[in-house]
């Protein structure tokens, strides 16, 4: 008896230990974690279809295209709905030029999203389309889809082109309503302008039963459409451009910009080589890719913001508004005679005309590119006070012109020379060089023409930019120029304006070859030495003074020859072809 009742008792307690157990699960059900089990239930029938907004497009000033959207079959594959993943494998393998390996690596990094639907292979030919449709029906898990892609109509390096997200961009941008199929800018202005180009994603809630079937509940107010992004309208010149590329020559590699003196507009942008910007929207093959980033011209390399050079004669005018601001001379102030070279030390310091060009004067010593005058002129004023000009004048640090990963070119300080050369290193050889555009220091093509332009501007240095406006279906935004006004006297001015005219129409000056009758042009030749060839780079900077807008430019070419020769006559094609417009 007493035997039973121990058992009973626990019984009893085991009972109640359980029904204990299934009370806190209940309340931790029920009441604790209500809000996370309700959410779960909900996700289970409710089904959120995302609706894609269509990107904006982009044109130049004259609303001729650069990036269109234009219509593209595309095959996408939903993982839960798949039957035979090696099947599936081998008949997209086949028949749409994807690499097994390559089908079967994205099925598997996208396993766990069983209801998205992930792009497999896009801009689909028609019939290729057609022929795989007449069998599908064996693939449930294979559809096509009919969108819009990305279409440039001239390679370039201003407009960048968009790419699929990769893994990591999607777990930083998911959350902005990007998918694992989305697709972004990777550079240029495609990445700048992003934000702008893409629009916002709408949705509409679908509630669907067990076998994945659209109740048709929600009908109303639980939508909401896309917002399509904004089209870009350049300050590009479709015909301007076009016709540079068309006449830089064969072989070379460099760049040409044109701007536009009053806005800051870019009206031409070529950077050379460079590469077909449709190739990522044909599932570029590996070998193909390889083969472009493996050239050793660097197609890729955007040369007018990324490519960094001694400047070389085309600096020299920075260091005569130096010497003439700080009062170091005067316009008919005469330095050490041209003999062909100077001797600072134990070093001989040559100028490129061996003959030499005797004592001259600021102006013409910029009109003949006198190594020697800007020798001498720079044992006059301190490495700080060099550098300072140079900052003052956005000769190194960045333009901000709205394109990433600028660089910012290089002026090497007291500190870098001691820090690389040692704390005996002579400072005073090394402003010898800089100071006519050689030794260390580094500019980008563009960081050139801003400041020819600023020089246009007696001193009013516009922000380089290719955005003239953006449009969008509810309205449209024009951009003003950004200007920064660099204190320069009247006297400085005028005396550097006047060198640049006897550089190109004056008799034996070093830019002659860019001469013209229908237009007055002012400018810089240069032919900077350089570690990379024999042969110098060969620049030619400037602007123009005529009826029409006025016009700043840069022709660079790498390892080229002379600027005089080689640089100059493309300028005057330039100028000559925008006076026609």
């Amino acid at each position: 008896m007493y035997k039973k009742q121990q058992l009973s008792k626990i019984l009893f307690l085991m009972l109640s230990i359980i029904f204990l157990a299934l009370i806190t699960a209940l309340l931790n059900l029920q009441i604790v974690q209500y809000e996370k089990y309700k959410r779960t239930a909900e996700n289970n029938f409710l089904r959120i279809k995302i609706n894609y907004p269509i990107r904006g497009e982009i044109y130049d000033c004259n609303f001729e295209s650069i990036a269109v959207n234009k219509s593209s079959y595309n095959l996408y594959i939903s993982p839960g709905k798949i039957k035979d993943k090696k099947k599936v494998v081998k008949f997209v393998s086949e028949n749409f030029s994807l690499k097994s390996e390559k089908v079967d690596k994205i099925i598997y990094n996208n396993r766990f999203r069983l209801f998205q639907e992930i792009l497999l292979v896009q801009n689909i030919k028609f019939d290729d389309m057609i022929k795989a449709s007449e069998v599908l029906n064996y693939y449930p898990s294979l559809f096509f889809k009919n969108e819009a892609i990305r279409e440039y109509k001239y390679p370039n390096h201003f407009s960048g082109y968009i790419g699929r997200i990769n893994e990591k961009e999607y777990g930083k941008l998911q959350e902005e309503g990007y998918s694992i199929n989305s697709f972004l800018g990777k550079n240029g202005l495609e990445k700048f302008y992003e934000a702008t180009l893409r629009g916002k994603n709408g949705y509409k809630i679908v509630q669907v039963d067990a076998s994945g079937k659209n109740l048709q509940f929600f009908k109303h107010n639980l939508d909401r459409p896309a917002i399509d992004g904004s089209d870009l309208v350049l300050t590009i010149d479709n015909r301007l451009q076009n016709y540079i590329s068309s006449i830089f020559p064969e072989n070379k590699n460099g760049a040409i910009i044109v701007m536009n003196t009053k806005t800051g507009g870019i009206l031409s942008y070529v950077s050379k080589p460079d590469f077909d910007l449709n190739i990522f929207s044909n599932n570029i093959a590996t070998k193909d890719w390889n083969e472009l980033i493996n050239n050793p011209n660097k197609p890729m390399l955007d040369r007018a913001i990324l490519g960094t050079y001694p400047p070389g004669s085309v600096y020299k005018p920075l260091t005569a508004i130096l010497g003439l601001e700080k009062g170091l001379i005067q316009e008919d102030t005469k330095l050490a005679e041209c003999k062909g070279g100077l001797t600072f030390g134990e070093r001989y310091f040559k100028c490129w005309w061996e003959e030499g060009h005797g004592a001259l004067n600021v102006t013409d010593a910029i009109k003949y590119s006198c190594d020697v005058f800007f020798y001498d002129l720079s044992t006059k004023f301190s490495l700080e006070d060099f550098e300072e000009y140079s900052k003052k004048w956005k000769l190194h640090g960045k333009t901000g012109i709205d394109l990433p990963s600028e660089r910012a070119g290089f002026f090497p300080t007291r500190k870098w020379y001691v820090d690389n050369y040692g704390k005996y290193v002579g400072i005073l050889g090394q402003k010898v060089n800089l100071a006519i555009g050689q030794g260390e220091i580094l500019t980008t093509p563009l960081q050139i023409c801003a400041f020819y332009t600023a020089l246009a501007n007696h001193g009013s240095w516009l922000q380089p930019h290719f955005l003239m406006k953006t449009i969008s279906s509810k309205q449209t935004d024009v951009v003003l120029p950004n200007k920064i006004d660099i204190q320069i006297s009247d006297n400085s001015i005028e005396i550097i304006e006047d060198a640049l005219y006897k550089v190109v129409n004056t008799a034996y000056g070093t830019g002659s070859n860019a001469k013209i009758s229908e237009a007055t042009v002012f400018g810089k030749t240069g032919s900077a030495e350089n570690h990379m060839g024999e042969k110098t780079h060969a620049w030619f900077a400037g602007y123009t003074n005529c009826e029409k807008d006025n016009i700043a430019f840069v022709v660079f070419l790498e390892n080229a020859g002379h600027g005089g020769s080689i640089a100059a006559p493309l300028a005057k094609k330039i100028v000559n072809y925008y006076l026609k417009l």
